[in-house]
């Protein structure tokens, strides 16, 4: 279509069809108006700059491939010990493959990580300018070399794997992750008989020593506190009973890299709570998110003392989901920071579950659509109940699923939260489900459009595959139509065709 019709004609039968649909506008400047109007009608929004790079899959697989695996590694050393699933596989080195509702970013090198700060730096801006209770999304793949996020990930799990097989040891195995303390004292005997040497009541403070016992929390904090970005990948040697890093040895360049990225992510969290914005870390592929996750709370540790700023993503199509939940929430009572969550059911699906059918690893995803919701819905109950209880937590139900929002809507009653608190938000995608957000707003509640924009050409990529996703939309647009039909014939048989928003309490 771009040939035949050229660069502007395109351009404007974009803006009039798919892309006007979708899309909010190309820039700051030119979403405003939308935004204000949306405003007007009680829905906010979370501002997504959707600019993606048009590779081909062969460029894609070779930056992917390029910037996932290590010097260390590329010499031919340290990979025979390191697990497959948080490795660099050639055939699913293009991430987007399977994957329609969230855009997807490559490592090019130090300086494009530092373009894309800058564009997430207007987009926070660009928020705080539009209204006074804004969001902004960003990815953590966009801030740094995605090597250093495989393999924090791979450290994360393997501590918690090694938790589980203590916890079985002493018998504490099938219960829910809160749940499960180990004893020093019976962990030293069994180490010890294995042959171990360490001193693992060394590992803790003393603190934690003197209640004889400690949890998953306590055992996380074992990785905290390192001097050296490359002193964080450590894993626990079961023979030896000694911390071993995960590969023989890190480039001075590699350490670079690392820091850079957590320093971005400082510099973003910053800017965003001078802006009274809130950030929201999107979540991605499972051999990422453990990383992303914790990365993500160490900023939540330290920017959500007063008020919430910085949003965790939680993907409940994980079978783990409920799990990661409980144990944020736990650390947030603990050390009495504002808990802020995004639940959603997730964007991967297919791709986390070919990857690990061809690579031979369990698949991390719930079985079905009915488990999915069930773990939505266990997450969210337990969110809301937090809010019941001490009002430190924070959540957005990202969804377009009328049975989930009914169900907030419900539980919201019995825990006698009122939409003025401003501890629940809704959230829907731009151009999605205007039957669920817009008479949500009008009713007073936090309702939030997720708002992409970018110039047309650079987001075609992200909109081709936008396209693929609406597909299994089709059936929803129905009733769409029937909901506005009928509001066409109210509106008519009352005289009113215009519609003026109610003004929010207070304007």
């Amino acid at each position: 279509i771009k040939f035949l019709l050229g660069k502007k004609a395109f351009e404007q039968f974009m803006k009039m069809t798919f892309y006007g649909q979708f899309v909010a506008g190309e820039d700051h400047k030119s979403i405003k108006s939308l935004i204000q109007k949306n405003r007007a009608f009680g829905v906010g929004s979370v501002l997504d700059y959707s600019v993606e790079e048009d590779l081909t899959e062969e460029d894609a697989v070779t930056k992917e491939m390029d910037s996932c695996v290590s010097a260390t590694e590329k010499e031919g050393m340290g990979m025979d010990h390191r697990e497959k699933q948080y490795k660099a596989h050639q055939q699913f080195g293009d991430r987007r493959g399977g994957v329609t509702g969230a855009r997807t970013y490559f490592y090019a090198d130090e300086a494009k990580c530092d373009q894309h700060m800058e564009t997430f730096l207007k987009c926070i801006k660009a928020s705080g300018g539009s209204s006074v209770d804004g969001f902004s999304a960003i990815k953590m793949t966009a801030l740094g070399r995605p090597q250093f996020l495989l393999q924090f990930s791979e450290v994360l799990v393997k501590w918690r794997r090694f938790f589980s097989f203590l916890a079985a040891q002493q018998g504490r195995d099938g219960m829910e992750a809160l749940e499960q303390r180990l004893e020093l004292q019976p962990l030293q005997e069994f180490m010890t008989t294995l042959g171990a040497t360490g001193d693992f009541h060394g590992w803790f403070t003393g603190e934690k020593q003197g209640s004889g016992t400690i949890d998953r929390l306590d055992w996380n904090s074992l990785i905290d506190n390192r001097i050296k970005i490359s002193d964080l990948l450590v894993v626990p040697n079961l023979e030896t009973g000694q911390l071993e890093p995960l590969l023989n040895k890190f480039t001075e360049e590699e350490e670079k890299q690392m820091k850079r990225m957590l320093q971005r992510l400082d510099v973003l969290a910053k800017h965003a709570e001078e802006h009274s914005v809130r950030l929201m870390v999107d979540a991605e592929q499972t051999y990422f998110q453990p990383a992303i996750s914790t990365l993500t709370v160490e900023m939540q540790r330290i920017y959500n003392r007063g008020k919430p700023v910085i949003f965790n993503t939680y993907q409940c199509y994980l079978k783990e989901a409920y799990d990661i939940v409980t144990m944020d929430v736990e650390l947030s009572r603990r050390e009495g920071w504002f808990f802020g969550a995004k639940l959603v059911r997730g964007a991967y699906m297919y791709q986390e579950r070919r990857r690990a059918e061809e690579i031979g690893y369990e698949d991390p995803i719930n079985p079905d659509y009915e488990t999915t919701n069930m773990m939505y819905h266990k997450c969210l109950d337990y969110i809301l109940d937090e809010i019941g209880l001490n009002r430190n937590a924070n959540v957005m139900v990202a969804s377009h699923n009328e049975d989930t929002v009914k169900h907030t809507l419900r539980r919201m009653n019995e825990l006698g939260l009122t939409p003025t608190e401003n501890k629940v938000y809704f959230g829907q995608l731009l151009g999605m489900c205007d039957q669920i957000s817009f008479p949500l707003g009008q009713a007073g509640f936090p309702v939030y459009k997720y708002v992409p924009y970018g110039p047309v050409n650079e987001v075609i990529p992200y909109l081709s595959r936008r396209a693929q996703e609406n597909r299994g939309f089709m059936k929803g647009s129905q009733r769409e139509r029937e909901l506005l039909w009928k509001e066409l014939k109210r509106r008519l048989a009352s005289g009113q065709v215009f519609y003026r928003p109610q003004p929010e309490p207070g304007l």
